[in-house]
């Protein structure tokens, strides 16, 4: 299994050359580095209202790291004491049969005592800079309740766009349950790391 790497940076092994850090300096610090065995009990998930979704199987095996593939997964770490802040997540969704119609949907969870402070906005900005700059992406994709609010303001303040309501699309607690769909375009996310309004719609 392993140990944690000392060395956490926000990417997937080394660090890349020339790499940009874009997370804006009010968001919180944090690091982004593959999910190794020992932090498979930290990492247990289930314990929100907005992420219960009944009896699990025990994850045996930690998520890929690689972004090109799905389900995917990144420890959110504390960069100064190291210590598992919880992880981010990522599924592909296929909006044509083409690979160009692929987009990443992103996800967080995050321990208790992680909650509230920002650490999820920041670990959801820096999983979008490593699919912009890694990939060639046109559209990062997320998800969440009508009634999280906590995520929605995430969202929205690392530059998403509420597109609309996805009906009864989750089964939690016993009952269906609506999202909102929400997106960020390549053109959107290169303006605002340049400061300026993305053109188009």
């Amino acid at each position: 299994m392993g140990r944690p790497s000392s060395c956490l940076h926000r990417g997937v092994g080394p660090p890349v050359t020339g790499y940009r850090d874009a997370v804006p300096s009010p968001l919180v610090d944090v690091r982004l580095r593959p999910i190794v065995g020992v932090d498979l009990g930290l990492l247990h998930g289930g314990d929100s209202e907005f992420d219960d979704f009944g009896p699990r199987p025990v994850r045996t095996e930690p998520p890929s790291p690689d972004l090109r593939s799905g389900p995917g997964g990144l420890a959110v770490v504390d960069p100064a004491s190291h210590a598992v802040l919880g992880m981010v997540s990522w599924v592909w969704q296929r909006w044509g049969p083409n690979p160009e119609s692929a987009s990443p949907m992103i996800g967080v969870w995050l321990r208790r005592e992680a909650r509230g402070r920002g650490v999820g906005t920041a670990a959801q900005a820096a999983l979008v800079d490593l699919f912009f700059e890694r990939l060639r992406l046109h559209r990062v994709e997320a998800h969440t309740d009508v009634d999280n609010l906590v995520e929605q303001r995430a969202l929205e303040r690392i530059g998403f766009r509420r597109e609309g309501v996805v009906r009864g699309a989750q089964w939690r607690r016993g009952a269906w349950h609506d999202g909102w769909l929400y997106s960020l375009l390549r053109e959107e996310w290169l303006a605002a790391r340049e400061g300026s309004a993305p053109t188009g719609g």
